[in-house]
């Protein structure tokens, strides 16, 4: 039971496990529920609702920080994607 809660099949494709991906790419939460979802559409059963799943996160994104990035930009703070998942503004 405990090696399909922490190593399901549908998140071991190949020689990488995409947590793996995630967290090194520092991608975060929208990003990498995007690229969870991604990843594993061939593998779980349904890949047409994943690929949906992968998309809503993408376009949650898109609607939620690159549309705040914009405005923070134009006001000269820096953007939250330049940070890592676990950096805040403070650390900078």
């Amino acid at each position: 039971m405990s090696e399909y809660i922490n190593h399901p099949d549908h998140y071991n494709q190949g020689d990488i496990e995409v947590i793996d991906v995630i967290e090194d790419w520092n991608l975060g939460f929208h990003l990498g529920n995007a690229i969870k979802y991604i990843a594993r559409a061939e593998h779980k059963g349904s890949p047409k609702q994943d690929l949906e799943k992968a998309k809503w996160y993408l376009q949650r994104y898109i609607d939620n920080y690159l549309v705040e990035e914009r405005e923070e930009y134009a006001e000269g703070a820096v953007s939250y994607t330049h940070l890592r998942a676990h950096e805040t503004r403070e650390d900078l």
